[in-house]
């Protein structure tokens, strides 16, 4: 070959590795506020027939329980020891859900702007506003004790004189300062291994989900922190009050302030507490929020809401190039636990075992709350999908469903 056409050819050769080197990467597609774009199934290449089964297996496998949240919880939870209301309900709406494919809405049904409970998904906000402050530096470590964080607290619209019988009483109350609960770490709380002790806004930490065993109630030996993983709301409403302590404002506010508009969040979401969970803080009266809606109260909030969350989730916590959430908390988050292998910070349920959701890979995981409301999170296929109202034993039923819409 020619001098001239060897040249000509290691060029072109040259030019032609150049420009794959610089051919740009597509940027991941995030929605503004305000707006979303909509794509049908066949423009991301998913099957719609089995999009449409889903949603129809949904409608079919709607939960059994009243429409009506009062009535459903005194069907349910209000029959435990002191299990009367103290937050407030609202009515729920019909079965619905949100399938997000790389950031684009491919299906949605029901009435996914309706603001609805969502019980312990709310468990899932509050552990992130726990993560912004560990990120922030107000808790230097997740291993440090909770106590050192918590001074005493007062009660918001306590009577001013107090009558005799109360003369002698602590004025102030002091959740982490027990024996047993000055060892508790946050890393424990976040993860409900923590056993803590005490009565919080009425609500004994023994009377939820009550031992079979009434004489285990009052007297039983506490468990190592860390040692035993128990599911448990008053615990929960404990870190919600340690964590505004730690920001001195209301959580619903830093929650607002650093994700919910940031990721084009609707103003219509509500994070309530109960009422009687008013404190006094640097001279303002503040309402400790709940982390689920076990006696009422929790996250009201919409579907589309929720997607976002998910999202921010799945891209750990990284939203069109802001760092909202630490990487390194995310990846914390899903960190399995090692009472509860399938539970990581809440509300982080971990599918590693495969047993509530066998359809779905082990790297998959949700963010689970009563009722049933999920938010599945799916990193092999990039894919977020809401679905409220639902029969626990229908979960994998639907998640089954969408992911054969994957299937050429």
């Amino acid at each position: 070959m020619p001098s001239k056409l060897i040249f000509l050819f290691f060029l072109v050769s040259t030019i032609v590795v150049a420009q794959k080197k610089v051919t740009p990467k597509a940027s991941p597609y995030f929605p503004a506020a305000h707006q979303w774009l909509r794509k049908t199934p066949a423009e991301m290449g998913l099957s719609a027939g089995k999009i449409q089964e889903a949603i129809a297996f949904h409608r079919e496998n709607e939960i059994k329980n009243p429409r009506s949240m009062e009535q459903s919880h005194y069907q349910s939870f209000g029959k435990e020891p002191f299990g009367y209301a103290v937050g407030p309900f609202a009515d729920r709406g019909e079965p619905t859900g949100v399938i997000v494919y790389k950031g684009y809405i491919v299906a949605e049904w029901g009435e996914p702007q309706r603001c609805d409970i969502t019980h312990s998904v709310t468990k899932s906000f509050l552990s992130t506003v726990v993560g912004l402050a560990v990120d922030k530096g107000l808790i230097r470590s997740v291993n440090d004790t909770v106590a050192g964080y918590v001074p005493p607290i007062e009660l918001y619209n306590q009577p001013v004189t107090r009558p005799a019988d109360e003369f002698g009483k602590p004025e102030l109350i002091t959740p982490f300062q027990t024996p047993h609960n000055r060892t508790i770490t946050w890393d424990h709380m976040l993860r409900q291994t923590s056993d803590w002790e005490g009565t919080l806004w009425g609500k004994p930490d023994w009377a939820d989900r009550p031992d079979p065993d009434a004489a285990k109630w009052l007297n039983r030996k506490r468990n190592q922190p860390g040692a035993v993983y128990e599911y448990n709301d008053v615990r929960v409403n404990a870190l919600a009050l340690a964590a505004t302590s730690v920001w001195r404002k209301p959580l619903p506010q830093v929650l607002k302030e650093n994700v919910m508009d940031a990721i084009g969040a609707s103003n219509t979401w509500r994070w309530a507490g109960y009422r009687n969970s008013w404190i006094v803080l640097d001279g303002q009266a503040v309402q400790s929020v709940s982390g689920g809606g076990h006696w009422g109260g929790g996250m009201f909030i919409n579907a589309l809401d929720m997607a976002r969350f998910g999202l921010l989730t799945l891209n750990k916590g990284n939203w069109n190039g802001q760092q909202l959430i630490s990487e390194q908390w995310i990846n914390q988050s899903r960190t399995p636990t090692p009472a509860q292998p399938t539970y990581g910070y809440m509300n982080y349920f971990l599918n590693t075992d495969k047993k509530l959701l066998p359809s779905a890979s082990a790297s998959s995981y949700y963010h689970l709350g009563n009722g049933t409301n999920m938010i599945y999170v799916d990193t092999e296929h990039d894919l977020v999908m809401v679905v409220r109202w639902i029969d626990t034993k229908a979960m994998d039923g639907i998640v089954k469903r969408v992911l054969d819409a994957f299937q050429k």
